[in-house]
């Protein structure tokens, strides 16, 4: 069906179908992300309640615990929105144009510089004020 075929009427339908569609695909995310939540903290509890047990089980068991938990989030749309944000994020880097080692040396000898100068600067103006104070109070 064409969106230019349907009448107001169809079209109003057809959004209000598609709002308590997303509203009940929100309450399933919401309750994902409650799930993912109690999983993190019961698998953080089980860790420290089984201390007597071996180190290598107990980490296996959190990781894996750990692991459904960011399955859970990465099938929510929020899940959804942070991993295209990653992956966004993952193409702005590769466009970056980093200086090279040369210029990296140069800008820091600069700073460097700039600072041992104005160190000097305010030494020399402390001392100004220094000595205008004790001749004003002598």
């Amino acid at each position: 069906m064409e969106g230019a075929d349907l009448s107001y009427f169809d079209r109003e339908k057809l959004i209000t179908m598609n709002a308590e569609t997303d509203q009940g695909s929100g309450q399933l995310d919401v309750a994902k992300l409650a799930l993912a939540v109690v999983v993190i903290v019961a698998s953080i509890a089980g860790f420290y309640y089984y201390a007597d047990e071996s180190l290598l089980f107990r980490v296996i068991g959190l990781l894996v615990a750990l692991s459904f938990a960011v399955g859970l989030v990465y099938s929510t749309g929020l899940g959804q929105s942070l991993w295209q944000f990653a992956q966004g994020s993952k193409i702005e880097l590769k466009k970056i144009v980093w200086p090279t080692k040369k210029e990296t040396m140069q800008t820091t000898l600069i700073v460097a510089v700039m600072v041992l100068f104005v160190g000097i600067l305010l030494w020399m103006f402390d001392g100004l004020l220094m000595w205008g104070i004790g001749y004003i109070t002598g």
